[in-house]
């Protein structure tokens, strides 16, 4: 499984501001629905509830938002880079400015989880996220995001 395989290019925007994280999670299920056909307000209430459980913020910038949707039939991404960083009430209390978003199959267990790791991986790179942060243009992060793993070290 490599991010390319999760993330579709349409699924990667950049937002200026936002206040809250009912808004950013609408943002989310918004995209996911154009991008998915997932039903945006199913996806928006899986978030928030997945939310509830504890703050999906990982520290150092990062969110990975993530929730489990009946409808779906394969595991799905979307990536957010805010311009303005938000809080997210993440573990080092930082705000938030790199947001990777997961929707799984109800049933889909252990890949759920396997998909969950390979983004929290990725996103724990600081090269990476220094490039992320560096561009505002959704092809470039889609292209920093899915590039093989050998490329991003060098």
């Amino acid at each position: 499984m490599d991010l390319s395989s999760i993330l579709k290019p349409g699924a990667v925007k950049v937002i200026g501001q936002l206040t809250s994280k009912k808004r950013l999670f609408q943002e989310i299920g918004d995209l996911a629905a154009s991008v998915y056909g997932v039903n945006a307000g199913i996806a928006v209430d899986g978030l928030q509830e997945r939310e509830s459980l504890g703050p999906t913020g990982v520290g150092h910038g990062i969110a990975l938002p993530h929730a489990r949707i009946e409808s779906l039939d394969s595991i799905v991404g979307m990536f957010v880079r805010l311009e303005r960083p938000m809080d997210f009430d993440s573990v080092d209390r930082q705000p938030v400015d790199l947001v990777f978003a997961l929707f799984a199959p109800k049933d889909a267990g252990v890949d759920h989880l396997k998909a969950l790791a390979l983004v929290s991986r990725t996103m724990r790179d600081e090269a990476i996220c220094a490039k992320l942060r560096a561009n505002t243009d959704p092809a470039k992060l889609y292209a920093v995001l899915t590039e093989p793993r050998a490329h991003q070290a060098a």
